[in-house]
């Protein structure tokens, strides 16, 4: 395994040279708020979301201050959006009162926020404070047992083979990549096998039936 972990990366770049995170945010606080609003909703839908959100509360504590069924309603185009509204307010609460309005750039700190699990932590600290780490959300999930990278049953397993196979300095861009690579070809339902840029290294082709979701 580990002698194929420098093609499978080499392979990856090639395919997707420029992935980063498709969220729109000018802040680590707009980051953690549209990461946090990006569960179970499309990036697209949440980057038509958040311009207004960002305008109405540009701060954790204007944020911190409002109304969480009148913000359900503002979030309204995100999937579960009463519960992320909750979860946001108390976050931003959390936030104003604990950290001086800033979000830390620890993950200890960031995951005794209301709402925000490993993945968002890591997703923030990445891509808002540069720190390398390797979020496991659905698509990394996925792609990474069908690579072979993981036969872990949930993502802080496959968070933690990824993590132990892949230099700190890849964490980050395999991150990106492997979502990518997620969306465009290896989906959960019908997946492009026939033109995957991974098809070497993919042991789901080959083994379906060990490498099920």
């Amino acid at each position: 395994m580990a002698k194929r972990i420098p093609d499978l990366l080499g392979a990856l770049a090639a395919a997707y040279p420029a992935a980063r995170t498709e969220l729109v945010f000018h802040s680590p606080f707009e980051l953690l708020v549209a990461t946090m609003l990006s569960a179970q909703t499309t990036d697209r839908q949440v980057n038509r979301v958040t311009p207004l959100l960002f305008a109405r509360y540009p701060t954790p504590e204007a944020l911190a201050a409002a109304d969480p069924e009148v913000l359900a309603g503002e979030i309204a185009g995100v999937g579960l959006n009463r519960t992320k509204a909750r979860h946001l307010v108390s976050a931003a609460q959390r936030l104003a009162a604990v950290f001086h309005g800033q979000v830390p750039p620890r993950l200890e700190d960031l995951l005794t926020l209301p709402g925000v699990g490993r993945k968002t932590a890591k997703v923030v600290l990445a891509n808002a404070f540069g720190i390398p780490g390797l979020a496991v959300d659905t698509h990394v999930f996925r792609v990474a047992r069908r690579l072979g990278l993981s036969a872990g049953r949930t993502p802080l397993e496959v968070e933690k083979d990824l993590e132990a196979q892949i230099p700190p300095t890849a964490w980050t861009a395999t991150h990106h990549r492997l979502i990518q690579h997620g969306r465009r070809v290896c989906r959960a339902r019908n997946p492009r096998c026939a033109s995957c840029p991974l098809g070497a290294y993919c042991l789901f082709r080959t083994q379906p039936e060990k490498s099920t979701d």
